[in-house]
């Protein structure tokens, strides 16, 4: 069994990210470009086995193992058995380069994945919404798409070396959830996460994309948001509920993060 998926672009290359082409082999044939590929493209392998070659390393790419390929970057891929299933993603859109930066996929790599069950659902309703519907189908692709990058997303992070890196920090966040309405600081939150604090200030920009102080400020506010629309509390008040050592500290920072002050987000 085999397809191809090339949808003809039209306005929705104007979305943050769209599809450029799906599809599977199970008889991957043989492929080689010196040059790459014009988009990048991740591929991952369900039954069989492979080689890739890139960078001058050689893989062995057996089921449920992916791999990511930026645009332009010289590989070649072949089977080494009779089956080779491998399914093939390509994104593109003017979010899609910094998407899959956030996403860690900024250079050739390979991983392994785990269960595929969810991600195999993804990818099948972007095969789908492109067949049942020539219209708008590569717009409800879209979507599936993001669908399936998150799940990839999720598959690599959970089976890479980062699973350690979650665990210090999810330590540090819980330690935060629990006590975000006192006082916080590194020297408690690096305790409690079992690393330094160069150490976790790296972890927090990988995972969370923010610092770890800067993640306690955030969920401080995100209680103020709460009691802003549920209490009548005072400003004052809700200053102190939250572990903010004064009330124009907190106007400060809320006005920082939500781009308005306390009374206009109570006001609605």
């Amino acid at each position: 069994m085999y397809f191809y998926d090339f949808p003809i672009i039209g306005s929705e290359a104007e979305l943050p990210i769209y599809l450029v082409s799906v599809g599977l082999h199970e008889t991957q044939p043989h492929i080689s470009r010196e040059d790459g590929y014009s988009y990048p493209q991740i591929l991952y392998c369900t039954k069989g086995g492979g080689i890739l070659k890139i960078d001058g390393c050689t893989y062995s790419i057996k089921p449920y193992m992916a791999f990511f390929l930026p645009a332009g970057c010289p590989h070649e891929y072949y089977p080494c058995e009779e089956i080779w299933d491998i399914r093939w993603i390509v994104p593109s859109g003017f979010a899609s380069d910094k998407l899959l930066k956030g996403f860690g996929l900024d250079e050739p790599q390979v991983f392994e994945l785990g269960d595929i069950k969810i991600l195999e659902h993804h990818f099948r309703k972007i095969h789908d919404a492109l067949m049942s519907d020539s219209i708008y189908g590569n717009y409800r692709a879209a979507g599936f798409l993001y669908d399936f990058l998150i799940e990839f997303h999720r598959l690599i992070s959970a089976a890479s070396s980062a699973v350690t890196a979650n665990t210090a920090v999810i330590r540090a966040v819980d330690y935060i959830n629990i006590n975000y309405t006192s006082e916080i600081t590194m020297e408690q939150l690096c305790e409690a996460a079992g690393v330094s604090k160069q150490h976790l200030c790296r972890l927090f920009r990988s995972v969370l994309n923010v610092r770890p102080m800067e993640y306690a400020a955030k969920r401080r506010i995100q209680a103020a948001k709460e009691l802003l629309t549920n209490t009548d509390l005072s400003i004052e008040e809700i200053a102190e509920e939250t572990g903010f050592c004064t009330g124009s500290y907190f106007c400060k920072l809320f006005r920082r993060y939500e781009e308005m002050t306390p009374s206009q987000f109570r006001k609605g």
